[in-house]
């Protein structure tokens, strides 16, 4: 099995490679005014949902920041976007992950296990303090992404907060984050937050025609009216197999707590194996962006926060039971049938509170 990035969506561009970014002009807008104005925070939290384009922005901001590294610029001070010169030797340099004043901190392949790991250990992030510790190559900026700060343990999350605490000069941190709150409230508090929302459908339209080339119009149409406003996830839905896949697993969860008991268990039996990998992740991805719209519904309607404890339970036990299912090479199969009966009582639970 080759080497995993646990920063890269399946079937998508890695967002360092990543030339254009959709949807986003206020965020980058933001950036500017505050990096030209001389009060630029040295660290952020660039929050909203997997896929949206947050680590793109974090590539985008860490290219202008090491091209311009002078605020005051005209370059700088006239931009009206993170975009810069396809001749950047940052930006070559940052495409080829050799830019000696650029660190991103992610969960890395683990060799002998043939795996990525769960998490990112505090003798990962104490790397953070070296790299700060030395001079910017061009006497300028160095630059930190974390993808993701929800993968930070305790520990590297506390090694990574005294850098925060205590920035040397000319430091810009961007910590990349589906879910906030999970992260320590110290950090959460020293940074400034920049919220991404989901795109609209041609957006994400867009956002796939912009790499897709092989793709037909009709499957790019169809995988971002899957997409949720993200066009990481439509990456992933763009060929049949996985349009299969996923209108199956969504059929399944839309008639919740309604279970087909026969077609739960062909649909278990074809994702269980080991040799539907692949599968099976789509599957994992399908339910995460299925339980976050149930959130974001109830959250629009009003839905008091207490009537969906029962369906966080059971989204927390499903995430836990997977990683383990991934760590010790568990039964996927008794996995997925245990969490439909789980993800029905919660369905029933919620409607009756």
């Amino acid at each position: 099995m080759s080497e995993m990035e646990s920063d890269r969506r399946e079937g998508a561009p890695h967002p360092r490679d990543t030339q254009t970014l959709i949807g986003h002009e206020a965020q980058e807008r933001a950036f500017l005014d505050a990096y030209a104005s001389g009060r630029f925070p040295h660290a952020w939290i660039l929050a909203g949902a997997e896929g949206v384009g947050k680590a793109t922005f974090a590539y985008r901001a860490a290219a202008f920041v090491l091209t311009h590294p002078d605020p005051l610029a005209p370059a700088v001070q006239n931009a009206p976007s993170l975009d810069v010169a396809e001749s950047s030797k940052a930006l070559h340099l940052i495409r080829a992950e050799s830019h000696p004043d650029l660190l991103v901190l992610k969960r890395r392949w683990h060799a002998d296990r043939k795996r990525l790991e769960t998490e990112i250990p505090v003798d990962h992030a104490r790397d953070v303090v070296g790299f700060f510790g030395s001079t910017a190559g061009s006497g300028g900026w160095r630059v930190l992404i974390v993808d993701a700060g929800d993968d930070l343990n305790r520990n590297s999350a506390n090694a990574l907060l005294k850098l925060i605490e205590e920035p040397p000069p000319r430091c810009l941190v961007m910590i990349v984050s589906h879910v906030p709150g999970r992260l320590i409230p110290t950090i959460r508090s020293r940074c400034r937050l920049m919220q991404f929302r989901p795109l609209n459908e041609d957006q994400v339209v867009a956002a796939l025609e912009e790499a897709e080339a092989d793709a037909t119009p009709e499957a790019i149409r169809q995988a971002a009216s899957f997409a949720e406003g993200s066009p990481g996830r439509a990456f992933r839905f763009v060929d049949d197999m996985a349009l299969a896949i996923m209108s199956a697993v969504r059929a399944q969860l839309d008639a919740l707590p309604v279970l087909d008991r026969l077609a739960l268990h062909q649909m278990a039996d074809g994702l269980a194996g080991r040799q539907n990998d692949e599968s099976y992740a789509l599957f994992e991805d399908v339910l995460a962006g299925w339980i976050h719209e149930q959130l974001v519904r109830a959250g629009r309607s009003g839905t008091a926060p207490a009537r969906l404890a029962p369906l966080i339970e059971v989204w927390d036990k499903a995430r836990a039971s997977m990683r383990d299912a991934e760590i010790f090479n568990l039964d996927r199969r008794a996995l997925i049938l245990t969490l439909f009966a789980d993800l029905s009582d919660a369905v029933r639970a919620t409607r009756a509170a």
